[in-house]
């Protein structure tokens, strides 16, 4: 890796964006959609993972099928665009975002032609060469086939990449392309399953950062 300025991917939902709560809630109008049952913002965390699909399934007690998780994906994402408003940056993203002193990029597995107006909204455009979102109708799967094509765009070798995002599922990106990833606590997973993951951790991305500039 270029000891000097690796190139920082960052993730959206979760990490720059603060809106664990409105997924939590969107998470739940989709189970209710199908007489689930309600999941806390902590049992989320602990039981989140990808593909989503399993993680409804598991939380249903029933299988879901790739068309069972369409109606349910679309149930989720019309209860998130409703309340996206209410969401704000986490509190130390900008100083984080400015901390940095090498190029940036957004990937998110949210839809892109969403993604980039809002990014836009909060005044972020600028710090990133290439924001990339979800070009697919449905989402739910890993990240890693995403992380591929966004490098590929970018021009970039991925073991000239820091990933920083709030899942497990950032972190086996990363690695999938020969990057490195830190793992911050105040997004969609609980923080006991990120420090297991034998990743850099930290509890904000003020330290995320910090951690990303001495990894070796």
């Amino acid at each position: 890796m270029n000891a000097a300025h690796p190139h920082l991917v960052w993730d959206w939902n979760g990490t720059l964006l603060n809106d664990l709560s409105l997924v939590v809630a969107a998470t739940n109008a989709a189970f209710a959609s199908v007489g689930g049952p309600s999941v806390t913002a902590d049992e989320h965390r602990v039981r989140f993972r990808r593909p989503i699909a399993d993680y409804y399934a598991e939380v249903l007690g029933q299988a879901v099928d790739e068309e069972a998780f369409g109606r349910l994906d679309k149930i989720f994402h019309d209860a998130y665009r409703t309340g996206l408003t209410t969401c704000a940056l986490a509190h130390d993203a900008q100083v984080a975002m400015a901390a940095w002193p090498g190029s940036q990029s957004l990937l998110s597995m949210w839809f892109h032609d969403e993604l980039v107006p809002t990014v836009h909204t909060y005044g972020l455009s600028g710090h990133f060469v290439r924001v990339d979102g979800l070009r697919a109708t449905v989402g739910g799967d890993r990240k890693a086939e995403s992380l591929q094509r966004h490098l590929a765009e970018l021009g970039v070798d991925g073991s000239d990449v820091v990933l920083i995002g709030d899942s497990v599922d950032d972190a086996d990106a990363a690695l999938s392309v020969g990057g490195r990833a830190v793992l911050y606590t105040g997004g969609f997973t609980d923080p006991g399953r990120l420090r297991a993951s034998g990743h850099p951790v930290a509890d904000t991305l003020t330290e995320a950062v910090t951690l990303a500039r001495t990894l070796p």
